[in-house]
């Protein structure tokens, strides 16, 4: 009862401190504005974020082609894909699907799609992922997400379309930031973060159990590693790294 009763007192007091933002939400104006200028911050997030997990990333995209079509090419839709800041790790002739529902990162994909002509974008929707009708059922060989089921308003639903769109045998690979351990120091300050987090970050969870949501979805085969990131903030180390076959 304590620990809770801080909590809250704690979370107030970075409340207070986000009070500004939150007016600005209240009034309408936030939500533009952090929609304006959240791919400005994810350009330069992704570019350090990267630099510390490069092997982590490498790691989990090795045997991409494990996955290839009969054929040998390749087709991967990427939901929330921001500025593409993944195009680097991914094979050579590799095709693109790319999903975002912010329109404002198009100049910043449009960079990194300059930057690593091996790969190959197909079309470029804007949409959540949560709704990816536009794309085929048993269309694509990958599906990749890597921070975006902690911002996805029903990551049950983005399941539902990954299993769709997915072909049999094809495989969902993630990297996301998750809930710490019970009763850690690091799940007790994103529960006091959290809400302001979500706010100032455009839906982003701190303290997210995805991992729950990928093992009841219905996949055939789950592999899945907790880790610790190698990150600077202590609230967003908490990771699940790993892929799911269809």
């Amino acid at each position: 009862m304590e620990a809770t009763c801080l909590v809250v007192l704690l979370r107030l007091c970075v409340q207070i401190l986000a009070f500004p933002a939150y007016l600005l939400w209240y009034l309408g104006i936030w939500e533009p504005l952090c929609k304006k200028l959240f791919p400005y911050f994810m350009s330069v997030m992704s570019i350090s974020y990267n630099k510390q997990m490069s092997d982590k990333k490498r790691e989990m995209f090795s045997n991409l082609k494990d996955f290839a079509s009969p054929t040998g090419a390749l087709t991967l839709l990427e939901i929330g894909t921001g500025t593409g800041s993944n195009f680097q790790f991914y094979p050579v002739g590799c095709k693109i699907i790319c999903t975002d529902p912010n329109p404002n990162f198009q100049k910043f994909l449009n960079k990194s799609l300059a930057e690593n002509p091996h790969v190959q974008v197909e079309r470029c929707l804007v949409a959540p992922a949560e709704d990816l009708h536009q794309v085929p059922a048993a269309s694509v060989d990958v599906v990749v997400s890597t921070l975006v089921l902690c911002s996805v308003k029903s990551p049950e639903q983005v399941m539902k379309e990954v299993l769709r769109v997915l072909r049999p045998g094809g495989a969902f690979y993630f990297l996301e930031h998750v809930a710490g351990a019970p009763s850690s120091w690091t799940l007790f300050w994103q529960q006091i973060y959290d809400p302001t987090w979500i706010c100032l970050f455009d839906g982003c969870h701190l303290a997210r159990e995805t991992w729950n949501d990928l093992e009841k979805a219905g996949f055939s085969e789950l592999k899945l590693r907790h880790i610790h990131a190698p990150l600077k903030w202590h609230p967003t180390r908490p990771h699940i790294i790993g892929y799911a076959v269809k």
